[in-house]
């Protein structure tokens, strides 16, 4: 049923929104030189590997780019950041889902290099197709505010991977079609919500509703 879903509501949204998704890649290739699109390397359901596609929102570099995109990043084009921000750069992974390799709803893919450092129980993710939304994307949806320190990489893999990671093994056992609903309906919340400032460690309480561990009180 999910995947008849996705199908259908992918192609009539590729349909509609064909002029947009034009008007984009025309305003992509005039802001800087280079494709319309990005194709990456990701890890989708069940270790299989595949392309993701988004509009290209960075300058092509001759060297090999960081998968991880700091805050204030110079690679970032204007334009690349108006599609950023409002995160339409995210709309060729349509094509994705139809083809598919990604649900609408789902963990977030990651790039092949983290994916091989995940643990068994972290591989858990990879039970489920990754989506072009979900609890970690709508958590961390401006992630890259958060890797604003001297060690960007090393903040990324300690910090934020096993953070998202337990949010997406959480989804991986729980989906269903109403967390399905109700995680688009977050989605479009979130897109229309005021940007505030990004959470700090530990993340995954507040992600999934659930209070924090109290405090241990020291042993007098």
């Amino acid at each position: 049923m999910k995947r008849v879903c996705d199908v259908v509501v992918s192609s009539c949204a590729l349909v509609v929104l064909s002029p947009l998704l034009i008007a984009i890649a025309l305003a992509v290739r005039l802001s800087s030189p280079g494709p319309a699109l990005y194709r990456g390397a990701r890890v989708g359901r069940n270790g299989r590997e595949f392309s993701i596609l988004k509009f290209r929102s960075m300058r092509v570099a001759p060297a090999p780019m960081s998968d991880i995109t700091v805050h204030a990043d110079p690679r970032v084009t204007p334009t690349g950041r108006l599609l950023r921000a409002s995160k339409v750069d995210e709309l060729p992974q349509l094509w994705n889902v139809i083809r598919g390799e990604m649900s609408l709803v789902g963990p977030r893919p990651e790039a092949p290099r983290y994916v091989v450092t995940y643990t068994a129980e972290q591989r858990d993710v990879l039970s489920v197709r990754p989506g072009v939304t979900g609890l970690t994307q709508i958590y961390f949806r401006h992630e890259e505010r958060l890797l604003n320190g001297s060690h960007p990489e090393r903040y990324y893999r300690t910090a934020l991977l096993p953070a998202k990671l337990e949010i997406d093994r959480y989804y991986a056992s729980h989906h269903s079609l109403w967390l399905d609903l109700k995680i688009i309906a977050l989605t479009v919340v979130a897109l229309f919500r005021p940007l505030t400032p990004p959470a700090k460690p530990p993340f995954t309480a507040l992600a999934m509703a659930e209070p924090a561990p109290p405090e241990p009180h020291p042993v007098s």
